[in-house]
């Protein structure tokens, strides 16, 4: 279900028609509906319906629910002539990132298209031939009829297509060249960013714009900041999505996630009355508390009345009731005893006290989040004495680089040959392992033999960080799920064998305590999918007895912290433990100085987790708290 619908003075922000869905899913189904309509529409009129298609992840569940609705409803394309948006550029149609095996992957294989009627950008062309190709593609639109729907996702830097920052309103089909930012977040599809191109092939602002209708779409809290610009902020050519605004019909389509930093979802009190529960009087006391820069217990009656918070005051009578409320519930979160308290009260404890001595399973998507993300948590639960297991969800292994690879082969033969041991075989896989990385071509899919000493290469390190803890072997888990293993950023969905795989774990540790993953916008997905995982397989031995005291703490990802009104538990880390959590991090030699995925942010792991923990420290001390080095937060996961 969507949300309410907004009345007028709600949106009075927003200067694109927005609707905001509950999940991706939901949003895609209702793009494809008005998509099946038009079509339909027009195939009644014997006409064609000329759609404008978008790549990247946010059309993927789109074209999963026109695919079907194609094959359970009977919608047909053999009425509907595509342009797509872009391409690389240079680009081969059979590579792995190309935008022609992309949209047949999801989208043309799978439906009735005549494939006279698919147009995508040719990224083959040589360089003098691209103007001349480009006016070309101009000119098929317009024999076409116009572009009845573009479809359109939207970039970090604002970019439609690939019309990045600098973009006119009136720019047609052209060569361009990829902002940095962008070449960034491509990144992780070309296995590193020196294989990224420099360059595409997109059509115009000008072109996007002649269309007669213009659906913009974006999922994940990592779009909600570029978001608010598009739709709230003025119209300017750094920003080239807000190009749409004088567009006469374009709708917004976000889920939860990406309508976060909109007006009247973030401060609804801006935009008129609103209903003022719990969670949400406790957000807008803290924002205020950071807007004006003022302890939370120094907030006065006027503070709330000068911006727009005036019925809290009605509710609590005074602001010294609704500070001290908030202070306290802000106070309680922090805890030095993440496995809980022994022999105290724990009323007002985020963690219950007994049993005193807990079984704990951290979930680590990747071979090094558990450290990255909650390295100072780990480090005092063992510490303190609890029965700490790691559970490693993937192997990790398209995230290590060629020559580690080659080094570590390398290393296998100089050992076999000091000790006087047979190496033959060694020598043999050294051998086949340097043609295959030699031979690879830029983006190509590794071979089994290199994804598993890829893979090798992190368990090493995985151990070594586990071990840097204080675990023992038999408290390190390895589920290398299969859903991973594909040798892709793009994984397979989730499975029984990967539920079954988890469950059996849980089962066998029993644990009180699990912490895992809660980074929804994890740019790869692979966070979201083992998340889904953990949750499936508790929700499956949820009648156990020992499930039913089994409590799920959620952590972020390298990306992103929780909002301080989220956070259910700070656990304040000292100097000491932050220098240990740094020193577990850098176990993960093939991750240190450059990572191959580095998100959207340069920095070194270990450099983002201190800046983001000691972050956390600072907000809670400016509300008021008392001052740590840093702290890591966490959000309980209630079933």
């Amino acid at each position: 279900m969507t949300k309410m619908p907004p009345n007028s003075r709600q949106t009075r922000f927003e200067r694109l028609k927005t609707r905001i869905f509950e999940d991706t899913d939901l949003a895609c189904i209702a793009v494809a509906q008005e998509i099946a309509e038009l079509i339909e529409s027009r195939a009644k009129q014997n006409q064609s319906c000329v759609l404008g298609l978008a790549t990247g992840s946010s059309p993927i569940s789109l074209y999963d629910e026109l695919v079907r609705m194609h094959k359970e409803e009977g919608l047909s394309f053999k009425n509907v002539v595509t342009f797509n948006l872009d391409e690389y550029y240079p680009m081969d149609p059979d590579a792995l990132q190309s935008y022609v095996r992309f949209m047949h992957e999801y989208l043309f294989d799978h439906v009735d298209i005549d494939p006279e009627n698919i147009h995508i950008p040719d990224g083959t062309l040589d360089r003098e031939d691209v103007f001349n190709y480009c006016m070309g593609y101009e000119e098929k639109i317009k024999e076409a009829g116009g572009l009845d729907l573009q479809i359109l996702g939207i970039g970090r830097t604002g970019h439609i297509g690939f019309n990045e920052p600098g973009s006119g309103i009136n720019s047609k089909t052209r060569l361009i060249s990829l902002d940095y930012l962008t070449i960034l977040d491509a990144a992780s599809d070309f296995f590193g960013e020196e294989n990224v191109p420099r360059k595409a092939i997109t059509m115009g602002v000008g072109t996007i714009m002649e269309a007669k209708q213009v659906i913009l779409m974006a999922w994940g809290e990592g779009k909600a900041h570029i978001i608010r610009s598009a739709v709230e902020g003025p119209v300017s050519d750094s920003i080239p999505a807000t190009f749409l605004q004088n567009h006469p019909n374009t709708q917004v389509f976000l889920d939860t996630g990406s309508s976060a930093q909109l007006t009247r979802i973030n401060t609804p009190w801006l935009v008129g009355e609103c209903d003022w529960d719990k969670p949400l009087i406790k957000k807008a006391v803290i924002l205020l508390s950071q807007k004006l820069q003022k302890p939370i217990l120094k907030l006065t009656n006027r503070d709330y009345g000068d911006n727009g918070m005036g019925d809290i005051i009605t509710e609590f009578d005074s602001a010294y009731n609704i500070n001290i409320n908030i202070f306290n519930k802000l106070q309680h979160t922090i805890t030095g005893w993440p496995g809980g308290k022994p022999n105290s009260d724990d009323t007002n404890r985020p963690e219950r006290a007994e049993p005193a001595k807990k079984r704990v399973i951290i979930f680590s998507p990747h071979p090094d989040d558990d450290v990255i993300s909650m390295g100072g948590t780990f480090i005092r639960l063992h510490d303190q004495g609890h029965e700490v297991h790691v559970a490693y969800q993937t192997s990790g292994n398209i995230a290590v680089f060629d020559d580690d690879v080659i080094r570590f082969a390398d290393f296998v033969i100089d050992y076999c040959d000091d000790f006087g041991l047979q190496g033959d075989r060694a020598e043999e896989i050294f051998k086949a392992v340097t043609s295959q990385i030699q031979n690879k071509k830029p983006g190509q899919i590794d071979s089994d033999e290199v994804r598993m000493l890829k893979g090798l290469i992190r368990r090493g390190e995985a151990k070594a960080g586990a071990r840097y803890v204080g675990l023992q072997d038999d408290q390190i888990h390895f589920l290398n799920l299969p859903f991973y293993e594909t040798g892709l950023v793009k994984k397979m969905p989730i499975g029984p064998e990967d539920i079954q795989i988890t469950v059996d774990l849980l089962k066998k540790v029993k644990p009180h305590q699990v912490y895992a993953a809660g980074d929804l916008s994890d740019p790869h997905g692979t966070h979201r999918v083992c998340l889904q995982a953990v949750t499936d397989s508790l929700k499956a031995v949820a009648n156990e007895s020992w499930a039913k005291d089994c409590w799920l703490w959620l952590y972020r990802g390298a990306w992103q912290e929780w909002a301080i009104e989220d956070i259910d538990m700070a656990v304040p880390i000292s100097p000491e433990e932050l220098l240990r959590k740094r020193r577990a991090i850098f176990k993960h030699q093939s991750q240190k100085d450059r990572p191959l995925f580095p998100g959207n942010d340069i920095r070194e792991f270990w450099q983002r987790a201190e800046e983001r923990n000691r972050a956390t420290s600072k907000i809670y001390d400016q509300l008021g708290l008392a001052e740590y080095e840093a702290m890591e937060a966490f959000k309980r996961y209630y079933f």
